[in-house]
């Protein structure tokens, strides 16, 4: 997984699969919420997501009051953010 940001602006390619992807999203996104409290999230390809990733981002959301904009490039991932419920919470659009 690689990641860039710019402003509040994450663009993540390759795959989120591993406890390290979470960690170092996790810090990325703490530090861009320290000063934003929208965040845009491109996700470019990848084809999953992991729970710890999901769970985070749920406490961004629904105890820190972060406002997610999701744009997920894979149909196969947005349908799995479908199927958990997920599209309105975290503002899920097709890339």
């Amino acid at each position: 997984m690689q990641l860039e940001v710019k402003d509040n602006r994450v663009k993540i390619s390759g795959n989120m699969k591993s406890v390290m992807d979470y960690k170092e999203l996790k810090t990325l996104l703490d530090s861009v919420t320290g000063e934003h409290k929208t965040v845009t999230m491109d996700v470019i390809d990848s084809i999953s997501i992991t729970s710890s990733i999901i769970g985070y981002l749920n406490k961004l959301v629904l105890k820190d009051k972060i406002t997610l904009n999701m744009h997920v490039g894979n149909s196969l991932l947005f349908e799995l953010l479908d199927e958990l419920s997920l599209i309105e919470l975290f503002h899920v659009t097709k890339a």
